[in-house]
């Protein structure tokens, strides 16, 4: 299986020390929306980063594969 680049969502502005719990990801913060970027090898890594995501106690607010072939492909959480 070959890595993916991902795209993650998350709530609010992060610091980079928080951040930096999410290992290998490059974190860009935004005004209300904290972005991190990395390369994923597999589907146990993701689901890794994802739990550590919601042990931080952080909003996940959506996950985007990178896709070469479709750059616009996003799965996002949607609230109910």
């Amino acid at each position: 299986m070959q890595p993916t680049m991902y795209r993650i969502g998350i709530r609010g502005r992060l610091t980079e020390r928080l951040g930096s719990a999410l290992e290998g990801m490059h974190l860009v913060a935004g005004a209300t929306e904290t972005v991190f970027t990395g390369e994923i090898r597999d589907q146990s890594q993701l689901y890794g980063l994802l739990d550590r995501v919601r042990d931080l106690g952080l909003e996940l607010v959506s996950v985007q594969p990178q896709n070469a072939a479709d750059p616009t492909t996003i799965h996002s959480r949607k609230d109910s």
